[in-house]
């Protein structure tokens, strides 16, 4: 819409009665203070929508909307569905939407808009090139995350995935959103027992040896010792596969020499599941709660409790 137009005088609406947002009548308790601008392009939405019209002046309209508010779902909505009966070209819609996520980057609305294109499309080309554009402005965008992951599966795009993923964890081991979207990968297809994924014993011992390895690297770090759990859950192994490993950073014996206070919590996990190793698994606890985590001392207690609990 160009600068001092409405719609109302605008020839090309000329035929369009604006409708309303009705908020209770001239006596509503609480209504939103909407720039004129705004209601009035809503208005003419509401009225293409009734008229169930998919049209160029339509989508016009949607994108002025998007630029005066990227959050509205229903917009969104119609906007895809206009496309679509327009049969318009969706790479350009794509290359559209690209300049307003790198503008907006926590816009749900925006994923799921891209979402609808690219099942439409069938074709995930230039995508991982875009994810990592988007990465690179924040690596841990939830939305962005979401968004893969519905297209690794869309796109069985399983085993493609994993040299992107080492390369984001090399620039930061840290990076949580990283690690869960390995495990998804790993373990988030083919058959399964229960809740829990069939996975070939060749794959369990590769990733317990990718963790280990990103252990080495920050040993405080919580995240690759929550995928080991989700390795060793996944392959129907005894957390005391890695009874070494938790050692190697918690010598239970040698209490100045623990490195991590997430290896404690493993081997207290470990011991607690070992004939006759409730004494060690207490003294981890009690580690954890006097000097290596006392800010959680209340859970750790209680843990505590439940091992002389089923002791008794």
């Amino acid at each position: 819409m160009p600068p001092n137009l409405s719609y109302s005088n605008d020839p090309l609406w000329a035929d369009v009665v604006p409708i309303p947002q009705d908020d209770g009548g001239p006596n509503a308790l609480a209504t939103i203070a909407y720039s004129d601008e705004y209601s009035e392009a809503t208005s003419y939405l509401r009225a293409v929508m009734a008229a169930d019209e998919h049209s160029e002046r339509g989508l016009a309209l949607t994108a002025h909307l998007v630029s005066l508010n990227p959050s509205h779902y229903t917009v969104w909505l119609f906007r895809a569905a206009t496309l679509f009966a327009l049969d318009k070209d969706l790479r350009e819609e794509i290359a559209w939407l690209n300049e307003i996520a790198l503008i907006h980057l926590k816009n749900y609305q925006i994923w799921h808009h891209r979402q609808l294109l690219m099942d439409r499309l069938g074709d995930p080309s230039g995508e991982a090139a875009f994810i990592r554009a988007m990465f690179d402005e924040d690596a841990k965008n939830y939305h962005v995350w979401s968004y893969r992951a519905w297209l690794v599966r869309r796109f069985e795009l399983w085993d493609s995935e994993l040299p992107d993923i080492e390369r984001l964890l090399r620039e930061d081991v840290q990076n949580n959103s990283a690690w869960n979207h390995r495990y998804y990968c790993v373990f988030g297809r083919g058959e399964r027992v229960g809740h829990e994924p069939k996975v070939a014993p060749q794959i369990v011992e590769r990733e317990i040896s990718f963790a280990t390895e990103k252990i080495e690297l920050a040993p405080q770090n919580l995240s690759p010792w929550n995928y080991l759990r989700g390795i060793l859950r996944a392959g129907d192994l005894p957390l005391a596969t890695v009874k070494s490993v938790a050692l190697k950073y918690a010598p239970v014996e040698e209490p100045d020499k623990i490195r991590s206070s997430h290896a404690l919590d493993f081997l207290a996990d470990i011991y607690a599941g070992e004939k006759d190793g409730a004494e060690h698994a207490v003294k981890a606890l009690d580690l954890l709660t006097e000097k290596y985590d006392p800010i959680r001392a209340n859970y750790w207690n209680y843990r505590k409790s439940l091992l002389v609990k089923s002791a008794a």
